[in-house]
């Protein structure tokens, strides 16, 4: 093959994956934004909860200790502050909203 050939089939080669690149994108996003999934996307400016939405965890400083010995006493204690946390959980409103997923339920 000649230099130029090769030079034009590389043209076509660049182009063609470019366009297959643009398309590909141009089709996920029209079926990204018909399905409606769009709108579920929280991270958009216009999609952030307001403050009323949020609600917080419970405020715990409660750590199980990583060393020691494993007593009754310990694990009751564990129970005890763990079940604080199962209560919040089960009094939320609607626990399939994204208010458990914000910034500030997470702590992030």
């Amino acid at each position: 093959m000649s230099p130029n050939r090769t030079n034009h089939n590389l043209l076509v080669l660049g182009i063609l994956s470019v366009s297959i690149a643009i398309i590909t994108t141009v089709v996920s996003l029209v079926v990204y934004h018909n399905s409606g999934d769009i709108y579920l996307d929280r991270s958009r400016p216009g999609f952030l909860p307001d403050e009323d939405e949020v609600q917080k965890l419970p405020e715990t400083n409660y750590t199980f200790p990583s060393s020691g010995a494993i007593t009754e006493e310990a694990l009751n204690e564990y129970i005890e502050h763990f079940q604080e946390v199962v209560d919040y959980i089960d009094d939320l409103e609607s626990p399939f909203s994204s208010a458990p997923l914000s910034d500030e339920s997470l702590g992030i």
